[in-house]
């Protein structure tokens, strides 16, 4: 691995905060915030995380009504040293062609599809700085012989975490954030016999 480049260490003694991303060219693709350390994804994503998430975002897409969108891979402002990209987001805002992140009081939705690489932070770091930021819908998806498995969770506002709303294998029917139904089966190719 070669040295980073002088702009890739940290401006101040406190770390990084939220608005340096954006001026970080030489960051690597998928560059994340997490309380105030930068977070590179270094291992090369799977076919199959690709694929489900391309498929989940399109399928998504088709099903959300008017005043919803679907993001890939933007990251959330959750505050001002908390910047996490998402596999998938869903907003209630317009489309910005110029937009580099959203707000937490934005997100609806947040799915993250969980890989080695990830899983912990996925399981644990994420799903709690997601609840603590008031995001009202949490998804991690995670592989189970080749299928995708979502383990649902909803906000509970009195005490500000999530509550654990299913796991999901099959089909996933959910009426939040807005009527979803999901084959997950035909998310994913089957493996080659």
């Amino acid at each position: 691995m070669t040295a980073l480049p002088d702009r890739m260490r940290p401006p101040r003694a406190e770390g990084w905060f939220a608005e340096d991303l954006d001026s970080l060219p030489e960051a690597p693709r998928h560059t994340e915030l997490i309380d105030g350390a930068l977070v590179f994804m270094m291992s090369p994503r799977r076919a199959w995380h690709g694929r489900l998430v391309t498929a989940l975002t399109t399928t998504l897409m088709a099903q959300a009504p008017a005043g919803f969108e679907v993001e890939r891979e933007m990251t959330i402002r959750l505050d001002a040293r908390n910047r996490p990209e998402p596999d998938i987001l869903l907003t209630d805002l317009l489309y910005d062609p110029d937009r580099t992140w959203y707000a937490p009081e934005d997100v609806k939705l947040v799915v993250e599809v969980a890989s080695p690489e990830s899983a912990h932070r996925d399981r644990t770091v994420k799903l709690r700085k997601y609840a603590e930021a008031g995001i009202p819908h949490y998804w991690c998806i995670e592989e189970e012989d080749g299928a995708p498995v979502v383990h649902a969770y909803e906000l509970d506002e009195p005490t500000g975490s999530y509550a654990p709303a299913g796991i999901f294998r099959g089909t996933l029917r959910r009426p939040v954030p807005f009527e979803i139904n999901l084959d997950l089966d035909k998310l994913t190719p089957p493996r080659n016999a």
